[in-house]
């Protein structure tokens, strides 16, 4: 699948356009992209009926449908997202024992 070099950070969260979802990719309920592990705040689309998830096996895919959604958390400025397709993903941290996700 073909994507931008241009991404938005919102934390340890990323999000890619990419050209649509991809084919067999089944929706996900709810508005939430990644939940914090220590502070229980959770990176999530504010409006709405703005935006849905999609799963591609382990890939997460945000559709935005109305023409924009605005992506919040706690401790991140909020960030206003244009329709489109994203490939979301979660940053990972390296240590000498393990490779792991980024603790929100």
């Amino acid at each position: 699948m073909t994507q931008s070099p241009f991404q938005y950070r919102h934390g340890d969260v990323l999000l890619a356009p990419v050209a649509a979802l991809p084919a067999g990719s089944v929706p996900r309920t709810g508005l939430v992209l990644a939940h914090g592990e220590h502070t229980g705040h959770s990176h999530r689309i504010r409006e709405f009926g703005a935006a849905s998830l999609y799963v591609y096996g382990q890939e997460l895919y945000l559709l935005v449908s109305a023409p924009s959604a605005t992506l919040v958390h706690e401790e991140h400025r909020p960030i206003e997202l244009p329709v489109g397709v994203y490939r979301v993903w979660q940053q990972r941290e390296y240590t000498p024992s393990a490779i792991r996700t980024v603790v929100d």
